[in-house]
């Protein structure tokens, strides 16, 4: 059997291959996730063949092949065996000189473990059994049980046992199709994985969903409450719709390669071209199900992912634009507006760029920025459209990590609702990315599940409760599931919990959603009374602090030493004879 393994366009040339996990974005450019892939003008699809004993040293290009997809072989060097070392001449002990002889130190292999929840790699150590990062056991049972399994043991606490039995009697029966959540799922897609394992598993993998689905069957919400959709592979027609025809051939092209990456971070298999289609065709049949009205809303429980993916280029783990596919599904089936949110922690840069003058679609994205040092590096505040669309791209970005329920709600509040409203869109679609969720170890942000859950809420009251949400990222698979399993709660009309209607933003949050307001009051009138109101409440604030301010100097410049150095440190140095108090005699 021919084996075929990958090696990136990039790393090819010799650049150094960094780990997926080591944080990188002072180069946005560079940098995917956490290291960002080729640009989009790089389209190339590489691999090797790891079999072929060429010894040239040279390697040899199929010129037979597709353009921009290169084949190429690895040497395969023969070690020597212990009997190629037995076999030569002998020597004779007599005749060497082992008076500085010294016993050759063995080699110490260092085990390790990567952790099933996040990923992180831990010490294989016989007193470690919880990973370093995030504390889920070694032997988890997430992938089993989804977030109801313990994070400390392999089973279910009696406590886990009851919250499952009550989730699962909670509703009795199954409710009408025109009246239910539905939910795109189909097993085909697991297939899609990371065929050769580098320095960690890859972030992006079909334990994903695996974790999803176990935690929806032990909650008894799928099956159970809510309907399944059969999957169809989308159509190459639907398809250049949105992407271009170079796009879709270098997708399907993987399908006859064994293992190849678009970017050194966006991987494909044989089984990734289908994955993608059966992705991209649950999203066109769960957004034509809902404004039929043969369904309520819906959830499509689909990889790879896609907002990254442009119409000329297949990055950052996403291969086919899932969200703009769903997009003009619904306008073919009747929706003459469409409302796009993207709350995935890093910037849809592929939905952007395929809407960006399209006035017909309302694209907002919420996402880490930090002045574009993180993946993807675009997003910024002043990215609004062009060409007479203007406006029709709203983007929120947050200028550091640790954002959380606060930040987005009050963003929600005061940027997203606003002008959703005065859009007045037929059918909404949330790009649901869950590495914004705590624990994350991509998105460094601190969304929980109760904050994911009211942002769902806030937008079902659009379109009239058309609303399909689909997976995006998300890579902490406790963090993924249970805010999945939320969000789905909301769809199928059980109440958010509790409430976060008096959001109290963080400084850096509140001078995004300025920076923000500033910019978009430009095109939608229903957001000036809010910019001129937070505007003066950030006036206030920041007279206040600085009142505040000379007070705390004016005091510090009249109080004593023994106030300014504080009472137990002076005492200390005292009594450590660190200073001499002179007597008057002296």
């Amino acid at each position: 059997m021919v084996t075929e393994t990958v090696q990136p366009s990039r790393l090819a040339n010799g650049e150094a291959d960094n780990s997926l996990h080591k944080e990188r974005s002072h180069i946005p450019h560079q940098d995917s996730k956490r290291r960002r892939g080729n640009s989009g003008s790089d389209r190339t699809v590489t691999a090797h063949n790891e079999n072929c004993t060429c010894p040239d040293a040279t390697d040899n290009v199929d010129t037979n092949t597709q353009p921009g997809v290169v084949f190429k072989k690895s040497r395969v060097q023969r070690e020597m065996t212990v009997q190629d070392m037995y076999n030569k001449e002998s020597f004779d002990d007599e005749d060497e000189d082992d008076s500085d002889w010294e016993p050759m130190q063995k080699h110490v292999e260092i085990k390790k473990w990567f952790c099933t929840n996040c990923t992180m790699v831990n010490l294989d150590d016989i007193d470690i059994v919880y990973c370093d990062t995030c504390g889920e056991h070694k032997e988890s049972g997430i992938l089993r049980l989804g977030f109801f399994a313990s994070p400390s043991s392999q089973g279910l606490t009696e406590v886990e046992l009851e919250v499952k039995d009550r989730c699962k009697d909670s509703h009795s029966g199954i409710p009408q199709s025109d009246s239910c959540t539905v939910i795109g799922f189909d097993e085909r897609m697991l297939l899609h994985s990371e065929v050769e394992m580098k320095s960690h598993p890859h972030p992006e993998r079909p334990d994903r969903l695996r974790a999803i689905a176990a935690s929806l069957a032990t909650a008894g919400i799928f099956p159970g409450r809510c309907y399944p959709i059969s999957a169809r592979e989308i159509t190459r027609a639907e398809l250049k719709m949105i992407h271009s025809a170079e796009q879709i051939e270098a997708v399907e092209l993987t399908s006859r390669i064994y293992a190849s990456y678009f970017t050194p971070d966006t991987y494909a298999n044989e089984h990734s071209a289908r994955a993608a289609r059966l992705a991209a065709g649950l999203c066109a049949d769960l957004a034509s199900a809902i404004l039929s009205g043969r369904a309520k809303n819906g959830f499509a429980l689909v990889r790879p992912p896609g907002h990254h993916a442009g119409v000329r280029q297949s990055m950052g783990f996403c291969l086919h634009n899932n969200a703009a596919v769903a997009a003009l599904a619904a306008q073919a089936a009747g929706a003459k507006k469409v409302l796009i949110v993207d709350w995935d922690v890093h910037h849809g840069n592929g939905t952007q760029e395929i809407f960006e003058l399209n006035k017909s679609v309302l694209y907002i994205s919420l996402h880490r920025h930090e002045g574009g040092r993180f993946y993807p590096g675009t997003g910024a505040a002043n990215e609004v459209g062009s060409e007479g669309a203007e406006g029709y791209c709203v983007n929120v970005p947050w200028s550091r990590g640790g954002v959380g329920d606060n930040d987005y709600v009050f963003a929600f509040q005061n940027v997203v609702l606003p002008i959703a409203s005065e859009f007045a869109p037929d059918f909404t679609i949330i790009s649901a990315g869950f590495d914004a969720a705590r624990g994350d170890p991509l998105g460094c942000c601190d969304v929980t599940p109760a904050g994911y859950a009211q942002m769902t809420h806030m937008l079902n009251a659009l379109s009239g409760g058309k609303l399909l949400v689909i997976l995006e990222g998300g890579y902490n698979l406790r963090s993924i599931s249970s805010s999945a399993t939320s969000v789905i709660k909301v769809l199928m009309g059980e109440n958010p919990g509790c409430k976060l209607d008096h959001c109290v933003p963080s400084k850096a949050g509140l001078q995004t959603v300025l920076e923000v307001l500033k910019i978009q009051t430009n095109f939608w009138r229903s957001l000036k009374s809010n910019y001129a109101k937070l505007q003066s409440q950030w006036e206030v604030y920041i007279s206040e602090n600085k009142r505040k301010q000379i007070k705390k100097v004016r005091r510090a410049a009249g109080a004593p030493l023994w106030w300014k150095w504080g009472r137990k440190r002076l005492l200390y140095h005292i009594l450590n004879g660190h200073f001499r108090l002179k007597s008057k005699g002296c």
